[in-house]
């Protein structure tokens, strides 16, 4: 049983302190705390990943499936982890020379991304450019997307595509 001398509850400050000394360790304790680099999946292609405050943010691609009905289609998974937080977000993924895309959404809109693999890369679309080229050529994972120029044209990729995005709203919530 707790126990507090009355003369340290009649100064309300007093009193206070020392019941908020007492009960911190007793919730503080009680709180779990759990790295997300522990749960990462053993298929994860790690395609960026940089130095923050407390650790690592780091982005790669799992779970990588060609779409049974679609030839060119694939399916993905997306891991953005940070120190302290770790999202998940599926992904399509079209790898055709005539029409490249990606597929992704933010939580309300759907996100549709034309690329242009072997053309100009900047940093508006190079995450899009490193999940492009994870999921369709996996030996390029987390190679600069800018030094891939001739390979893409190897096979097959002119670099004279347009580039855009088109943001779809989602339903209200």
């Amino acid at each position: 049983m707790l126990t507090i001398p009355r003369t340290l509850l009649r100064k309300p400050l007093m009193g206070l302190l020392v019941l908020a000394g007492l009960l911190q360790p007793a919730w503080a304790g009680s709180q779990t705390k759990s790295d997300p680099a522990e749960a990462r999946p053993e298929d994860l292609m790690v395609i960026w990943q940089r130095p923050v405050a407390y650790g690592t943010h780091l982005i790669g691609v799992y779970a990588v499936k060609a779409d049974a009905k679609t030839p060119g289609l694939v399916q993905i998974k997306v891991w953005d982890e940070l120190p302290n937080d770790m999202s998940v977000i599926s992904e399509t993924i079209r790898c055709s020379p005539e029409a490249p895309m990606r597929v992704t959404s933010n939580g309300s809109n759907l996100i549709v991304r034309e690329l242009n693999p072997g053309g100009a890369i900047h940093p508006g679309n190079r995450l899009n450019h490193l999940v492009w080229w994870a999921t369709c050529f996996p030996k390029q994972a987390g190679k600069d997307p800018a030094t891939l120029g001739s390979v893409a044209r190897q096979l097959g990729y002119s670099g004279a595509l347009r580039e855009s995005e088109q943001i779809l709203p989602g339903r209200p919530r």
